[in-house]
């Protein structure tokens, strides 16, 4: 049987995206749903860059959770840790956005809600009730990366898968690349965020955040000082929106301009960004990164997954292949 490199961990869900952007929530006409959810996001980027992935979460037994399903199976994102809830609906997150594309996560619906109703109880929907003990152990015995975000750690149900994928990770020896993807609406109790997130990157070996997910969590952007407080991390990327990305890998630290693009919509840049840096690190080998050049490159590559990304609608359908993304440097270069 074939195996995938790359396990993806967390939620999958709808993005409902402003069709009106600019536009206040009550100002809404209509919105477009597009499937994301960030390590979803970065399991079919994984596989649209050419490194087999497998997705990891729980979803509804209803029809936006067949769909999900069904996506990810269209992509060839390998399915085998999908759980469905027979009670629990698939998440849908509103977003805003504004006329430079960037977004706003305003609340949450089911499919019986009308278009401007927003569900104040986060914890109600599947993905919350990720079940530790149905993890395929046989995924984690050969992979190579277990790729987490933190919003589940929000939730008993799949706060505990994630210690358990956490140590079937650490017994079979795979990297664990974490994004701290802060989102204040997913939490029931945000106050509970910080010391959880923290917790959670004492087992990190690659870590991607934001520029204010440095300081929230550090009160630094430093990728090198970031790097040296947590005692296992062999890397660390900040971002920075279009003012681009530095890090800290290896010990070689350095900063990588962004790729000036016409931007549609940021949801899913970040993803994109993190499953170019994955996919580099399965081409290229972790040895491979105490070379400066090299790493200089691998940022490289995944700044431009992930402007690629921004520039059409949707983090999933805005994805592009590896030979778009050759395509893409070839024409920046030249």
């Amino acid at each position: 049987m074939f195996y995938p490199r790359v396990l993806c961990l967390g939620e999958i869900l709808f993005d409902c995206l402003a069709d009106q952007p600019g536009a206040s929530l009550a100002e809404v006409e209509s919105w477009t749903a597009y499937p994301g959810g960030a390590p979803a996001n970065v399991a079919c980027a994984l596989v649209k860059l050419g490194t087999a992935a497998g997705f990891i979460g729980a979803v509804g037994a209803d029809e936006l959770g067949n769909s999900l399903v069904r996506l990810l199976q269209e992509v060839r994102v390998d399915t085998t840790g999908v759980q469905q809830h027979p009670n629990a609906p698939t998440r849908q997150v509103r977003v805003l956005r504004n006329a430079g594309g960037d977004r706003s996560f305003v609340g949450f619906a089911t499919a019986v809600d009308p278009v401007s109703n927003i569900v104040s109880n986060t914890a109600e929907f599947a993905d919350t009730r990720l079940s530790a003990d149905r993890l395929p152990e046989v995924l984690f015995e050969n992979a190579e990366f277990l790729v987490l975000g933190t919003l589940e750690l929000a939730y008993p149900d799949s706060r505990e898968a994630i210690a358990r994928a956490i140590e079937l990770a650490e017994k079979y020896d795979l990297k664990i690349v974490i994004d701290v993807n802060w989102r204040s609406v997913f939490w029931p109790n945000p106050e509970e965020a910080k010391p959880r997130i923290k917790e959670l990157l004492k087992t990190v070996d690659f870590l991607k955040l934001s520029e204010e997910e440095a300081e929230w969590l550090f009160e630094t952007t430093d990728a090198g000082a970031i790097t040296y407080s947590l005692d296992v991390a062999e890397g660390v990327l900040v971002t920075a929106g279009n003012k681009g990305c530095s890090y800290c890998i290896s010990e070689n630290e350095g900063k990588i301009p962004a790729f000036k693009v016409d931007v549609e919509d940021t949801t899913g840049a970040g993803d994109g960004f993190l499953a170019g840096f994955v996919r580099q690190l399965c081409d290229r080998g972790i040895k491979s990164l105490a070379d400066p050049e090299i790493v200089k490159k691998v940022v490289t590559y995944a700044n431009a997954v992930g402007a690629m990304t921004a520039m059409k609608p949707g983090a999933i359908a805005a994805q592009p292949t590896a030979a778009e993304v050759e395509a893409f440097l070839y024409l920046y270069k030249n």
